[in-house]
């Protein structure tokens, strides 16, 4: 398997866990009142903007030659890395 297959794979993965993580995200949410709800709600928001721009650079990644995935991966590995310390913060709040 090449790299590029590799990297794919494990996108592909964290995508999956960060879905399920943004549903625990909510259902957490619902559990809040008030303005504590709306914070939730708003971090929701943009961790699911984030994700979205994660699976756009993931498709592209997917159709990217041999010789283009390697801008797409670098792309790809800030996203990654944003969508992350979304994820950190947003855990950390709802604690």
């Amino acid at each position: 398997m090449s790299k590029r297959s590799e990297y794919i794979d494990k996108l592909k993965t964290k995508l999956d866990e960060w879905n399920q993580d943004l549903d625990r995200l909510e259902e957490k949410s619902r559990q809040a009142r008030g303005d504590m709800q709306k914070q939730y709600q708003q971090q929701i928001e943009d961790l699911r903007r984030q994700r979205e721009q994660l699976k756009k650079n993931y498709r592209e990644l997917e159709q990217a030659g041999e010789d283009a995935w390697e801008d797409f991966r670098q792309r790809s590995e800030k996203a990654w890395k944003d969508l992350e310390e979304g994820f950190r913060k947003a855990w950390s709040a709802f604690r």
